[in-house]
């Protein structure tokens, strides 16, 4: 008998939470809608009042996320206080908590396959949450000679594979990976490395 688990009256929320729940333990490809609506406390016929099938709940999960994401990295990045170097830094640090913190929302949006261009609410906050680190590149990107100066947007995106990649391998348990150092360690440095590539941190440093 499916029990009454969502008398709290939002029903959308409540499949949202069922399935990050889910995410997190089976993958985002990994529970059908049923096992959703189960989940939650509801019937399966129940889950499309809000949702047309497995894909949209997925989706609505990533865009939660990307809105929190967004809100930490404005946080993390403190309007380029207290220096463009030191709130550029920040957001890969804060790329890496974020993934720790909210699994469910993070394999929503970066392992789930559904396109970013889904619909527009979820488009709209992926851009918003790439935005903050290209603001925070374009400040830091000032202090690079105009002729020597990558595009603000690759250098965001450079940063962003990075933080990306740390966390894949070595933040999330990846089966086999070990990682030599901490996570933090690893990302700091790297982002260290390129930046002195680029002449904005000094080579002794």
């Amino acid at each position: 008998m499916v029990k009454k688990g969502y008398h709290h009256g939002n029903l959308k929320l409540a499949l949202v939470d069922a399935a990050l729940k889910l995410i997190e333990t089976q993958g985002p490809q990994g529970f059908t809608l049923s096992e959703a609506a189960k989940e939650a406390g509801v019937t399966p016929a129940a889950v499309y009042r809000h949702f047309a099938g497995r894909d949209d709940l997925i989706a609505e999960c990533a865009r939660q996320g990307f809105e929190i994401f967004a809100d930490l990295m404005t946080h993390a990045y403190n309007d380029g206080r207290p220096s463009a170097l030191r709130a550029f830094e920040a957001t890969g640090r804060a790329y890496l908590a974020f993934a720790r913190k909210f699994p469910g929302h993070y394999m929503a949006m970066f392992e789930s396959g559904i396109s970013l261009n889904r619909n527009p609410d979820l488009a709209r906050a992926a851009e918003r949450s790439r935005a903050v680190f290209t603001r925070a590149a374009e400040s830091l990107s000032k202090h690079i000679p105009a002729e020597k100066r990558p595009p603000a947007a690759m250098f965001a995106a450079h940063i962003l594979a990075m933080s990306h990649g740390v966390v894949e391998l070595y933040a999330r348990g990846a089966p086999g990976a070990r990682a030599p150092f901490p996570p933090e360690d690893l990302l700091e440095t790297g982002i260290g490395i390129y930046l002195r590539g680029l002449g904005l941190v000094p080579q002794d440093a």
